[in-house]
């Protein structure tokens, strides 16, 4: 006989959830690594270069429907939140599928100013990419959350979650027209 107190259900569930968000999280922050810093070079005869443009066009939806669904919570407008926070999820899952296809074919792309905006451009992208590490994970566990009806956790998890998402899809725009602005003229 144990003297050890049973495990709550629902604390096992929880558990094998974390492991799950932990298990996806570190898979693609690994598949990003792997195409940014170790993998060098693109596939040949594919052309994405419209991709970029497509991935801020997703950034920007994503912030529009992140505000939207803010303002539907307050104004109780539950059920609108769930659509719109589902949608943003959505928007951002298809921009990191489009960023991650971009630098498989294309490899990454170097900002070609200098002086200040060099400057603005890599602190911009650094706390970009810094901030984009949580996001996955967080929106996980808030979704998980607010399925179990735990509001209270939801809550806790999204006051951190939503200023960060939405920083992340606003500097993700912000990202292109930088980049793009630091590039000759394409004929």
């Amino acid at each position: 006989m144990s003297n050890a107190a049973p495990v709550p259900a629902s604390r096992v569930t929880d558990r094998t959830f974390y492991v799950f968000t932990g298990i996806v999280s570190v898979a693609a922050l690994t598949l990003l690594a792997w195409l940014l810093l170790i993998r060098r070079g693109g596939a040949v005869g594919v052309d994405l270069r419209f991709m970029p443009a497509v991935n801020a066009s997703l950034n920007a939806l994503a912030a529009t429907l992140l505000l939207s669904g803010w303002v539907a919570i307050k104004r109780r407008a539950q059920r609108v939140h769930q659509y719109l926070m589902i949608s943003a999820f959505g928007a951002s899952a298809l921009f990191l599928v489009g960023y991650l296809a971009y630098h498989f074919v294309h490899g990454d792309t170097k900002y070609a100013g200098d002086g200040l905006m060099r400057t603005v451009y890599l602190t911009v992208l650094a706390s970009h990419v810094l901030l984009s590490v949580p996001v996955l994970p967080m929106a996980l566990v808030a979704f998980y959350f607010s399925w179990k009806k735990d509001f209270r956790r939801h809550r806790k998890v999204t006051r951190w979650l939503a200023p960060i998402w939405l920083y992340v899809s606003v500097t993700g725009v912000l990202v292109y027209f930088l980049l793009r602005g630091s590039l000759p003229a394409m004929p």
